[in-house]
C-alpha cells in the first residue's frame, strides 16, 4: 500500500502532459494483482490483433497473447512508470514473444486475423466480393514488404499504437517512425493503384 501511495505522489508531482493514462492503473496493479485485469481488458484485443499478423493461426495468436500477459504480469514490478508508456512496454514483450515464436517456425504475415468491417447493410454480395478482392490484393502487397516494414505496419494498424509508442519499441526516434510509416503507406497506395490501373 505504501509503495502505491509513494508512486501516486510521485506521479502527482509530474507535469500533467507527462502522465500516461495507464500510470494510475499500473501503480495500483503493482500493489493489487487484480487491478492488472483492467490493463488486460484494455490491451488484449490490440495485442491479439498484432500477434495475429505475425503468426500462422488464430489459435497460436490467442495462446501467445495469454503468454504475453502472463509475462507482463510477472515482469510488472520491473516496469518503471514514466520511462516509457505502458503500451510500448507491453508491445515490446509481445514483439519479443512473436520473434521467439518465429524462430521456432517460419514467420507468416496474414491479414485474416485483422477483423474485417462488416458490409453496413449486409445485403450486397458484389460489394463484399470486391472488398475481399481488395483486401487480398493489399495483403499480397504487405506480404512482399521487408519484415521491418511489415512490423511497423502491424504495430501501427493491428496494434493500434501511436508513432511515439512504436518508436519506443523499435528503438527509433518518433519522427523517424512517422516518416517511415508515411513512406510505407504511400508506397503501398501507389503499388495498389498501379495494379488496379
Amino acid at each position: 500500500m505504501w509503495r502505491t501511495v509513494g508512486i501516486l505522489r510521485e506521479m502527482e508531482a509530474r507535469e500533467p502532459e507527462v502522465l500516461e493514462p495507464d500510470d494510475v492503473v499500473v501503480a495500483l496493479a503493482l500493489e493489487q494483482r487484480e487491478a492488472f485485469g483492467e490493463l488486460y481488458e484494455r490491451y488484449m484485443p490490440r495485442v491479439y490483433r498484432y500477434l495475429r499478423t505475425r503468426l500462422a493461426s488464430g489459435e497460436e495468436a490467442a495462446d501467445l497473447t495469454q503468454l504475453v500477459f502472463l509475462r507482463a504480469l510477472e515482469a510488472l514490478p520491473g516496469y518503471r512508470i514514466g520511462r516509457a508508456p505502458f503500451a510500448a512496454w507491453l508491445f515490446r514483450i509481445a514483439r519479443n514473444a512473436a520473434t521467439d515464436a518465429g524462430r521456432r517456425r517460419r514467420p507468416t504475415v496474414s491479414l485474416d486475423g485483422v477483423p474485417e468491417g462488416a458490409d453496413p447493410d449486409g445485403r450486397d454480395p458484389e460489394a463484399s466480393a470486391l472488398r475481399n478482392e481488395r483486401i487480398t490484393r493489399l495483403g499480397s502487397l504487405v506480404a512482399s514488404l521487408a519484415p521491418g516494414k511489415r512490423e511497423l505496419l502491424a504495430l501501427r494498424f493491428a496494434g493500434g499504437l501511436a508513432p511515439r509508442e512504436i518508436a519506443s519499441i523499435v528503438g527509433k526516434r518518433e519522427a523517424a517512425v512517422k516518416k517511415q510509416l508515411t513512406r510505407i503507406v504511400a508506397a503501398l497506395r501507389e503499388q495498389y493503384h498501379d495494379e488496379v490501373s
